[in-house]
């Protein structure tokens, strides 16, 4: 039960406490103390006003807390429902509580922060329920970081969804698709007056769910929907996008917003059946023909209007020459599929064929042209085998002149190990100096024949008299990346380094890390 202060009121029903703060706040010298209306109020010596305003203060301060009235009891809620998850392991439960702050660590210098998402993602993995105690300081740090929130809502369980509602720092627990209950919430509803970034949220976990459901939901209110807005909300169709949603998406060519004309044309260019890749790819056709064991190339000449409904530009917002990227929208948006079947030629086959001059000339401009539009056709239709063949072998040292992005696009196309298999080639010719993107590129942890090639490509650098900082990115991902089975080269990379240089401390350093997650994934199992 809690109580209530009820104000000290005098006979006249006039608040003495007013009265005081009254006269505190202009002075005595112009608003007089309050009458006596108590045996107390009357004994005070009013001969100095300040000392007894002080002192009225205090036994109307004592007045008020000696009236005050009880007021009703709370309603005790129900328990939390059960959970029924095994119970994560002691020494996992002691090293979150590291990973949230909640406890002191010790054995790494690592940004403890940075090691949380593959915590989570671990145990998550296994399914473990947290100690109570722990949830909310989880849900504190996925309210600060939203990338963690879903593992953060599933490792939570029913303790998480039970606390939500009794804090609003925590109401992104209702709202986020950690795991199947986190579905079961009024939906409709939550359409119809959530805000924007619920709303997205919903529709995205709908689509994966059921994708049917979720055009019909956007589809209900597209038409009322601000531009920007629109733009987003298609966005979240790339989840479960199929020839179901190619009519909406027709339709949404027709949009007034540029932007949503040009997201509606990319995503209809990611499914090779729909009308406009087919009409993409009849563009293409009159822009690259097969002329003997070459390909004549024949940029469009102008942008027509069917060319602006399909999502190209006129004016390029690159800065580039209007044919030029006419061009590459148009092979861009057509499925690669039409180029092996049209000609009988593979991937790697049609990239070696030379390229004729167009009529006015260029023609070793518009192969450069063509390779980077089939580059980015390949990574728009997720197609491995054009990646595959784009990528190549990692070409030799001085012999790269390709843009370092490129390449960690293309191997986001292709299985995990594959990935990993190019990269490990890659760093073992190049070294780290271009790396950074596509290690970034490749899954973690890294394979022990990737982290073999780092490791490697970092004792070369620090042999060669580099700075540590003038690898910065990379030695950031490592700690996160590299597989806990190389600490021991790390420790003796550290061990052969002189004491007294940079490169000692950042050895030392990552293999603290290494060993701190070795230990950190073995306390889950």
């Amino acid at each position: 039960m809690t109580a209530s202060p009820r104000t000290g009121t005098g006979p006249t029903g006039t608040d003495d406490w007013a009265d005081l703060q009254g006269a505190a706040l202009l002075g005595t010298d112009r608003r007089p103390l309050p009458e006596a209306r108590t045996p107390l109020s009357a004994a005070v010596d009013r001969a100095d006003p300040a000392g007894a305003l002080l002192d009225l203060a205090a036994v109307a301060a004592v007045r008020r807390r000696a009236g005050a009235l009880p007021a009703p009891a709370v309603d005790t809620p129900e328990p939390a429902p059960a959970d029924p998850r095994p119970a994560l392991p002691e020494a996992a439960a002691r090293r979150l509580a590291v990973l949230l702050g909640t406890r002191s660590g010790h054995g790494t210098t690592a940004n403890l922060s940075e090691l949380l998402p593959q915590w989570l993602t671990a145990a998550r993995a296994r399914g473990y329920r947290l100690p109570p105690a722990l949830v909310p300081a989880l849900l504190d740090t996925g309210r600060a970081r939203s990338e963690l929130r879903s593992d953060a809502v599933t490792l939570a369980g029913p303790l998480g969804r039970w606390l939500a509602p009794h804090n609003p720092d925590w109401k992104y627990v209702t709202r986020t698709a950690g795991d199947q209950d986190a579905l079961d919430q009024p939906g409709e509803l939550l359409w119809q007056e959530g805000l924007f970034a619920e709303r997205v949220t919903h529709l995205t976990r709908l689509r994966r769910t059921d994708p049917a459901a979720g055009l019909a939901l956007l589809a209900s209110t597209w038409s009322t929907e601000r531009a920007e807005d629109r733009v987003l909300f298609l966005d979240a169709l790339q989840d479960g996008l199929s020839a179901a949603d190619e009519e909406f998406l027709e339709a949404a060519l027709s949009d007034r917003s540029k932007n949503v004309r040009a997201t509606a044309a990319e995503l209809l260019t990611t499914l090779p059946g729909s009308a406009l890749a087919a009409r993409m790819a009849a563009r293409a056709r009159t822009a690259v023909r097969p002329d003997g064991d070459r390909l004549h190339i024949t940029p469009p000449a102008a942008c027509d209007a069917a060319m602006q409904r399909d999502g190209i530009p006129v004016k390029s917002p690159t800065g580039r020459g209007e044919r030029a990227w006419w061009f590459g929208e148009v092979v861009a948006g057509a499925p690669l599929a039409g180029w092996t079947a049209d000609t009988g030629r593979t991937p790697e086959q049609l990239l070696a064929l030379p390229t004729t001059d167009s009529p006015d000339g260029g023609g070793a401009e518009w192969a450069e042209d063509l390779r980077e539009a089939w580059a980015r056709a390949a990574v728009r239709q997720q197609d491995a085998a054009w990646a595959r063949a784009l990528l190549g072998t990692p070409p030799r040292p001085g012999r790269d002149t390709r843009a370092p992005g490129a390449p960690a696009k293309l191997l986001a196309v292709l299985p995990p190990a594959e990935r990993a298999a190019w990269t490990a080639a890659f760093v073992q010719t190049h070294g780290l100096g271009d790396a950074f993107q596509l290690l970034g590129a490749c899954a973690t942890p890294w394979t022990p024949p990737l982290s073999t090639a780092v490791v490697a490509a970092l004792k070369r650098a620090a042999e060669l008299g580099s700075y540590p900082w003038s690898h910065s990115g990379v030695l950031g991902m490592t700690e996160r990346a590299l597989a806990p089975e190389t600490a021991p080269a790390v420790e003796a990379l550290a061990a052969d380094t002189s004491p007294d240089t940079a490169w000692s401390d950042t050895f030392t350093r990552l293999a603290g890390t290494l060993r701190f997650r070795q230990a950190m994934l073995a306390e889950l199992d």
